[in-house]
């Protein structure tokens, strides 16, 4: 249940007498709640209706009732919300704390909107009942993505749940099907306005006896506004002439509330009155802060009377530390310190905005910063967090803050190019990004020595990303040499914030180097830049440069490689990021690697998660990699034309990046290889003929040529393309391309009738695939059927053989002829001797296997009865005996 709250008891209010004293307890409006309960009939329901209407009070009532039938989550919108992130990760926090769940994730710069609402929406379903889902101050919500978000959840609640919004405007939501469905109640102002009953009662409750025209006339005046009646019988406690106070006020709202608002501060004490005034500039106050704003001691217990009071204060956390006041009233003290002490606000917003940087609150204090009229300390302050700040998933605040200069700052404060580039870089605005990234390089030869090093630092890093952004490979390359070192002196903060910028400047390093498949340094830079994230306390950095360590081991091992993506997928659902962008690579890599192994179905989960994970106007690089891995799935399983479709996909994304990403050989070889497969073999062959020299010349298009020719009925000019390929001299990513030419030799033997050459190349292809049990190149290439068709009695691979012809024709067949005792070992017991080599223990092989100890150990009882062993080694020389098992691994 929500905490309570005393910053809008607008329902009543009541003083105790004496002069001083604010203090005001709640009636019950039994009519009003009961039109709420009316209204959560339906699933959603608007509260609209100006500051100080009753909104909050009339939602804490109805959600504090004894005896609650349903689940409630309350969370209320920051002021000035404007990044989505923040505003879903307080919707989750509301949900957990209902269901006493755990804390949500961390922000992070890398936000998925649909996957929070689909999460938001799966854990109000898992209630497990009615429940109801309160979100108040919904006007504070600026983010225009974050509206489109909350009408998609509140279009498609799940049974059994309601929301009601609270806000003082109407809403950008799209809610008109709702309404047409008859599904959206409204309560507005007149609805929430006092009777003249009530306002009696109200008095009443207060101590305050008047004559029933003078309650007639107080209704009247104040037009039953919640607000104006509780700042009335604060400042009626006490007061000997309650008629003539009465008489004496008319007029509008506003009007009201600050003659009201200035009779009720009248009567306070000098301590309370100056907290109120002096703390109000301020969206949230605690007693240290209070103290120094107000130049006393004990503010604390003060505000902590107030809320025991409930004179517009609501403490923000459980320990009661932090507090706000109603913002109706916030807004009329500040209009009244302004009145009173115009001069002493700029000085107050500087004690205030230093408090915070002391506190590493940047943002609210970049914020009274720029209150005070101290442009240029904002934007210097700004300048060194912008980078920090979209780290914690505030790029949206960011945005607001530099939109908050006014014009000409930038000429004074040319460090602001700085952040714009950051505003532009996370927008994809790359362009913008590149031209204030010139500007800002410009001044840094300018700026002092103390505040060099940061902002070349962040220009480097930056420019590191708008480099992988836009592909532009070569460009990051040369960028390495300028990423600066740490001067001596540097304060901790410096240093601190040089971590934060030198961590972002690795992980774009290591990425770009996995994407031009240098990838041992690419391994070497993702593993520093984890390490240096997991110190410094940035899991996002860490969990981002372990997503993209698994393409990075691929070039070496499989194995190694799987380990990594699923070590980066466990750490980000740690966090809660399993659906975020941040893990798409890890999740694409490892549906490549399990595509490549043969296993499809799980690699199509995988890939579909990938999907869903990664923006479609995201990263260049990633989206490339996952049109890729869509491509290889149907061409395993036959289907070309879809193949072609998610190929032709790849290489429209190439075509839009300025340098050439590692996989474009890989892109544009099976681009031709399909259309020769689908029978477009002209196609086919212009699209050969107008590749660039350089990439010709690559062992992924040699064999596409080879393909090419096979479809021209030309299997002798097939193996004169895989020339240089099989000797080596053509430039070929990883072994895949190797032992893909093998198998394409293979085919052009069989088909010139050369048996034993046809048998040569299939072994020398299987000998190359066993060490990661590759079987995606004998589907692509429909070479499996040669290990039906040709007499391999002889092969030293008959596990693997057997696990390519079960993931291709899914029948559990072995090979044609094998020899003893291959016919005696099942296909299962085949798999498990193929581990018996490796270091993997018992449970590991079980894993690897999907299958459970015991059936592992019945398999392996078995293997050594039917080869003679006694234990694991004796069954491994066996094997390798009887050429079941290779001579060693390669």
């Amino acid at each position: 249940m929500p905490a309570r709250d005393g910053a809008t008891t607008d329902t009543s209010a009541a003083v105790s007498p004496g002069p001083g004293a604010i203090r005001s307890r709640l009636i019950d409006r039994h009519d009003l709640v009961a039109a709420l309960d009316r209204a959560a009939r339906k699933r959603v329901t608007i509260i609209s209706a100006p500051a100080g209407s009753g909104k909050t009070s009339l939602l804490r009532a109805w959600a504090d009732r004894p005896h609650q039938d349903r689940r409630i989550a309350f969370m209320s919108v920051r002021p000035a919300q404007h990044d989505a992130q923040l505003f879903w990760l307080a919707v989750l926090g509301a949900i957990r704390d209902a269901t006493g769940g755990s804390a949500p994730p961390p922000p992070a710069p890398g936000f998925n909107g649909q996957a929070m609402v689909n999460k938001v929406r799966s854990e109000l379903a898992e209630f497990g009942g009615p429940s109801v889902l309160i979100i108040d101050d919904l006007h504070e919500l600026s983010s225009a993505e974050a509206n489109e978000q909350l009408t998609d959840l509140l279009t498609s609640l799940p049974p059994d749940t309601h929301a009601v919004l609270a806000t003082r405007r109407d809403t950008q939501l799209r809610l008109h099907q709702l309404r047409l469905a008859g599904e959206l109640a409204e309560i507005r102002a007149g609805q929430l306005r006092f009777t003249q009953d009530e306002t009696r009662r109200l008095l009443t409750a207060a101590g305050i006896m008047l004559p029933d025209p003078v309650v007639a006339t107080l209704h009247q005046r104040t037009e039953g506004w919640a607000a104006g009646l509780r700042l009335a019988a604060l400042s009626l406690a006490g007061n000997a002439y309650p008629e003539r106070f009465v008489a004496e006020f008319s007029g509008s709202d506003r009007t009201v509330a600050e003659y009201l608002m200035a009779e009720m501060l009248d009567r306070q004490p000098l301590e309370v009155r100056r907290l109120l005034l002096r703390t109000s500039l301020l969206d949230r106050v605690n007693g240290e802060l209070a103290d120094l704003l107000t130049g006393a001691t004990g503010s604390e217990r003060i505000l902590l009377d107030l809320e025991d009071a409930n004179a517009f204060v609501v403490s923000l956390d459980p320990a009661r530390t932090w507090f706000r006041y109603h913002h109706m009233f916030s807004g009329l003290l500040r209009l009244e310190l302004r009145r009173t002490v115009p001069a002493d606000v700029p000085e107050l917003h500087r004690l205030a905005a230093r408090w915070f940087a002391d506190h590493a609150d940047t943002t609210d204090a970049i914020r009274h910063l720029q209150a005070a009229g101290e442009w240029t300390e904002a934007a210097g302050l700004l300048t060194d967090h912008a980078v920090s700040l979209t780290l914690d998933g505030q790029a949206g605040t960011v945005a607001a803050l530099l939109r908050s200069f006014p014009a000409g700052t930038g000429e004074a404060s040319p460090g602001l190019a700085l952040v714009h580039a950051v505003a532009d870089l996370d927008q994809l605005h790359l362009d913008q990004a590149d031209a204030h990234l010139d500007v800002a390089r410009a001044y840094s030869a300018t700026t002092p020595p103390d505040r060099q090093f940061r902002l070349r630092m962040a220009i480097a890093s930056l420019d590191l990303l708008s480099a992988r952004l836009r592909g532009h490979f070569d460009a990051v390359f040369e960028q390495v040499g300028s990423l600066p070192s740490p001067a001596a002196g540097q304060s901790n903060a410096d240093v601190a914030l040089g971590r934060d910028l030198r961590t972002v400047a690795l992980l774009n390093l290591g990425v770009t180097e996995a994407w031009s498949l240098r990838l041992a340094d690419s391994e070497r830079h993702l593993l520093e830049g984890a390490a240096l994230a997991r110190e410094i306390g940035r899991p996002y950095l860490e969990v981002a440069c372990l997503a993209h360590l698994g393409f990075a081991a691929t070039g070496d091992s499989y194995a190694r490689a799987r380990r990594h993506c699923q070590d980066a997928i466990a750490l980000a659902a740690r966090h809660g990021w399993d659906t975020e962008p941040v893990i798409a690579p890890a999740l694409a890599t490892l549906a490549g690697i399990l595509i490549g192994t043969g296993e499809f179905d799980d690699g199509e989960r995988w890939l579909d998660r990938a999907r869903r994970s990664a923006p479609s106007a995201g990263e260049p690089g990633i989206q490339l990699l996952i049109h890729l891995i869509s491509a290889i799935l149907p061409a395993a399983r036959g289907q070309y034309r879809e193949a072609l479709a998610e190929f032709l996909a790849a290489g429209q994304v190439q075509s839009l990046m300025v340098g050439q990403h590692a996989l474009t050989s890989r892109v544009v070889a099976w681009t031709i290889a399909t259309q020769a497969r689908l029978g477009h073999v002209e196609q086919a062959r212009a699209a050969l003929d107008a590749v660039d020299d350089r990439l010709a010349a690559s062992g992924e298009i040699r064999n596409a040529a080879a393909i090419v020719r096979l479809a021209e009925q030309d299997p002798a000019g097939a193996r004169r393309e895989l020339e240089s390929v099989l000797d080596g001299s053509a430039p070929v990513n990883p072994y895949l391309t190797l032992i893909e030419a093998h198998l394409l030799d293979a085919l052009a033997c069989r088909d010139l009738g050369d048996e034993r050459a046809a048998r040569a190349a299939v072994e020398r292809a299987l000998h190359l695939a066993e060490r990661d049990r590759l079987i995606l190149p004998f589907a692509m290439t429909g070479a499996w059927e040669l290990l039906s068709a040709l007499p391999l009695q002889g092969t030293a691979h008959a596990a693997l053989v057997t696990d390519i012809l079960d993931a291709i024709r899914g029948d559990g067949a072995g090979p044609a002829a094998a020899p003893e005792p291959a016919d005696q070992l099942s296909p299962s017991e085949l798999r498990v001797l193929r581990y018996l080599p490796t270091n993997l223990t018992r449970p590991e092989i079980a894993g690897e296997l999907s299958v459970s100890l015991n059936t592992v150990n019945t398999h392996l009882r078995r293997v050594y009865a039917k080869l003679g062993a006694t234990d694991r080694s004796s069954a491994v020389q066996r094997g390798r005996e009887l050429r079941l098992l290779s001579s060693g691994r390669t």
